[in-house]
């Protein structure tokens, strides 16, 4: 497994956003102890709160003007709204400028040493990666989620809780999995495709398009 990577020299983590999945994160980097210097969040900087959850509240997104990308590493705090682009733009924008978002692995995950995570994974309480996995950058594999072996994530990706992908499933970029559904071993989901919560996912899912309910009915996704 590529280890979560903490920032050379003991730099602390900035996390962006305060919602509900900021909580979630900064009890990841707590259980983990490492070192959170605060929030970026422009809600909380227009109504001028000081604190959040025990950290500072450094200011809105013009925040991080004030530090070197070298000396901080950042946690996209946005959670992976469906028809939102948002965290990607995030990540993308900022990754450009220069800054660092580590890959985190709660504690209480189970990740094997064979699995690549690249830049921004983030792997939450409970969830299992299975050996020969590769998770792109920037995705979450959410609370209790199981990603078997030899499954290929792509970047910008949201499995969300208790999701399972069998074995050897393809996942291509900014698609979004559903939680507590389940795919069959050996398919694909195409970009941008999205699998309801508690759907069974027996055939390929093509690009842009939506699978839900029982029985399955596959629609064309208008985001």
């Amino acid at each position: 497994m590529m280890p979560p990577e903490h920032p050379p020299s003991g730099a602390p983590f900035v996390i962006l956003g305060a919602g509900g999945h900021a909580k979630v994160l900064l009890s990841l980097l707590q259980a983990l102890g490492a070192q959170v210097k605060g929030v970026c969040d422009p809600g909380l900087a227009a109504s001028s709160i000081p604190m959040w959850r025990g950290i500072v509240v450094l200011g809105g997104d013009e925040a991080l003007e004030q530090f070197d990308p070298s000396h901080i590493a950042l946690v996209n705090g946005m959670g992976q709204v469906v028809g939102s682009s948002r965290r990607r733009d995030i990540f993308v924008a900022l990754t450009a400028r220069g800054f660092r978002f580590p890959a985190l692995v709660h504690p209480a995950a189970w990740v094997d040493a064979s699995v690549i995570l690249e830049a921004g994974v983030q792997v939450m309480a409970g969830a299992v990666i299975q050996p020969d996995a590769t998770i792109g950058a920037n995705t979450i594999i959410n609370t209790g989620a199981r990603v078997d072996h030899d499954c290929i994530i792509g970047s910008h990706v949201h499995v969300a809780p208790a999701a399972v992908l069998c074995g050897g499933v393809k996942v291509s970029p900014g698609a979004f999995i559903g939680a507590g559904s389940t795919t069959i071993q050996g398919l694909s989901i195409g970009e941008d495709g999205k699998v309801g919560a508690g759907t069974t996912l027996i055939r390929d899912l093509p690009a842009g398009h939506l699978v839900v309910g029982s029985p399955v009915r596959t629609l064309e996704s208008k985001n």
